[in-house]
């Protein structure tokens, strides 16, 4: 994945057993249908003191080591599995979950050319909660800091076909305060716990690629054969092609 919608309209839309501040923290958040690397999102971590608190983080976690805030390596999403130990996620894993909120995310299906987006959310309109890692850079130099986090992911049945079954870790409310306090340590406890909500997708326009658009419509379902029809070759050749992997 490397798009992903936030939209909460109200606490309506979200799963029962969030802390009733939480709540109403997300449904205060700004609407973002088209969250991409190094773009702000509403990320859910714990307080030093305190509880889950709702916070804007740049997606595309920048280790503290890190020389600069950015990396070379492609940090918006974590496999599972080898995040606790890897170079660039082990430090968050050990002291730094998050969850990451999300209407839903954007899939491209590569059965046929060209490849097309898919739009993956729950199938009773509730809102997604997936298991990620952040972390603060700090500019020794200017004081400045940056947050920043990742998303976890592995193998998920439930997506869709024709869609890859890969995806973000899903987690229901009270794993995720859980996961949040620190007191899931072990890749294998968090798997076999994951939320597998039922999920469903249909296609969207291939306009998500465009960094620059953010606005309800990419939600709306597009038939792909009519717009791969209309589509130029000159806007096929402004756009990063990176964003369409998965």
């Amino acid at each position: 994945m490397r798009r992903f919608a936030q939209a909460f309209a109200d606490v309506d839309v979200l799963p029962i057993g969030l802390p009733d501040e939480v709540a109403a923290a997300l449904a205060g958040a700004p609407d973002r249908y088209n969250i991409g690397k190094g773009k702000p999102a509403c990320v859910l971590a714990m307080a030093d003191p305190g509880g889950a608190v709702a916070a804007d983080m740049a997606w595309g976690l920048v280790p503290r080591w890190s020389r600069e805030p950015a990396t070379r390596y492609t940090t918006v999403t974590a496999r599972l599995g080898r995040a606790p130990t890897s170079r660039v996620f082990a430090q968050a894993w050990k002291q730094r979950p998050c969850v990451v909120p999300m209407s839903g995310y954007y899939k491209w299906a590569r059965q046929h050319p060209p490849p097309w987006p898919h739009f993956i959310q729950r199938s009773d309109g509730l809102t997604l909660l997936a298991a990620g890692l952040w972390e603060r850079w700090d500019d020794a130099e200017t004081g400045a800091s940056l947050l920043s986090f990742t998303i976890l992911t592995g193998p998920n049945p439930a997506i869709p076909s024709p869609l890859t079954k890969d995806g973000p870790v899903f987690l229901d409310p009270s794993l995720a305060l859980r996961w949040l306090a620190g007191d899931i340590t072990s890749p294998a406890t968090l798997a076999l716990r994951a939320l597998q909500p039922a999920l469903e997708s249909y296609p969207v326009s291939r306009r998500i690629r465009d960094p620059a658009l953010d606005d309800y419509t990419l939600l709306e379902p597009a038939d792909p054969v009519a717009e791969a029809a209309s589509r130029l070759d000159e806007e096929e050749a402004s756009w990063d092609d990176a964003d369409a992997d998965d």
